[in-house]
């Protein structure tokens, strides 16, 4: 990949979007590239932080683990999106494992290259603290669900959240989850259980608020899911 296709990539990136050739050039300078395989770990939970990922294409899944091996799903990134945002402004470990869940080609920029542009572009800094508030109010909202709502409403609650990031309309005016996510990825993306998990989607099958089609991709009657919830 020559830098003229790194700067494009980048500049499609909402940290970069309004930074001209001139101010990009010496992100462009900075960066790397490299594939990655299905089932490859781009870092594991503890390791040093070093670089700062941006996905060109592919999907990464980021998790945690407790001392019990149990799996968290924090994320599932595609395209567009940039991690760890940990590893800004922090001199840390990374606080979960990346690992590549579709074969992925990313860029990379090294931390420390990428602080000491961020000191030099306060502009790129205003926009980092906005993507940073994105996740944090995400976040908050992911505790609310788990402290106010019982499961069956958090898993609603969680297929429509993966509806708006993952999901394309259908003819009949229903939203396709363009990701398959087994029922043990859903379940630990809210610390449930598969068989919770599997009783609820059936559940919501025989109501006629969820379908699957012959490939298994999950289909949800996004309005009827959310007056389920009211």
């Amino acid at each position: 990949m020559n830098t003229s296709a790194i700067k494009n990539l980048l500049q499609n990136f909402p940290l970069f979007k309004d930074l001209n050739d001139y101010e990009i050039e010496p992100i462009v300078e900075l960066s790397k590239h490299r594939m990655y395989r299905h089932g490859t770990h781009i870092f594991m939970q503890g390791d040093p932080l070093t670089n700062v990922y941006f996905i060109h294409q592919g999907k990464v899944k980021i998790y945690k683990t407790d001392f019990h091996g149990k799996e968290q799903i924090v994320n599932v990134l595609q395209p567009g999106d940039m991690f760890p945002h940990q590893g800004f402004f922090r001199q840390d470990n990374c606080p979960a494992h990346a690992e590549v869940v579709e074969d992925a080609i990313l860029i990379y920029i090294p931390i420390t290259s990428f602080e000491n542009f961020l000191i030099t572009h306060p502009e790129i800094c205003i926009k980092l603290f906005r993507v940073l508030g994105d996740i944090i109010v995400d976040l908050q909202g992911r505790l609310e669900e788990k402290i106010l709502h019982n499961t069956y409403e958090q898993i609603i609650m969680l297929l429509l959240r993966l509806s708006k990031g993952y999901g394309k309309e259908t003819k009949e005016g229903w939203v396709k989850l363009t990701t398959q996510f087994t029922n043990r990825e859903l379940a630990n993306m809210i610390g449930s259980s598969r068989e919770t998990v599997s009783r609820t989607l059936t559940q919501l099958k025989k109501q006629e608020l969820v379908t699957t089609d012959k490939h298994g991709a999950i289909i949800l009657d996004t309005d009827a899911l959310e007056d389920e919830l009211f």
